[in-house]
């Protein structure tokens, strides 16, 4: 089998899972507007224990504090496909961490994939 590699970036936003753009969860506004946008994926991941600039920890250990525990999305594709889409996060005023980072993307080449 052989693969290939290709540069990307890698869109990281961190948010409250309360947070709302329009009466709905801003993470979920996001993977639909990427979507929308033609990118090449989006993923939700849901944090159990964070803190952010208000230093306040937020945890699933404890019932009483179980709101405004984290949320991660990530996107990634080719860098001025990420870098066109910053404009819409702008547009919905994300208040969490807004993270690029360079990454490589792996492509197996399923065609020369031999069956024993």
């Amino acid at each position: 089998m052989s693969w290939s590699t290709q540069a990307a970036l890698r869109l990281t936003v961190l948010v409250d899972d309360t947070d709302l753009w329009h009466h709905k969860p801003v993470c979920s506004e996001i993977v639909h507007r990427a979507h929308a946008a033609g990118l090449m994926g989006a993923s939700i991941f849901h944090g159990m224990e964070g803190f952010g600039s208000r230093q306040v920890v937020h945890t699933t250990r404890l019932l009483s504090m179980a709101d405004d525990l984290p949320v991660a999305v990530v996107i990634v594709d080719a860098e001025e496909r990420v870098q066109a889409f910053l404009p819409q996060l702008e547009e919905m005023n994300i208040e969490g961490l807004i993270t690029l980072e360079p990454v490589q993307v792996v492509r197996f080449d399923s065609a020369q994939v031999k069956s024993p």
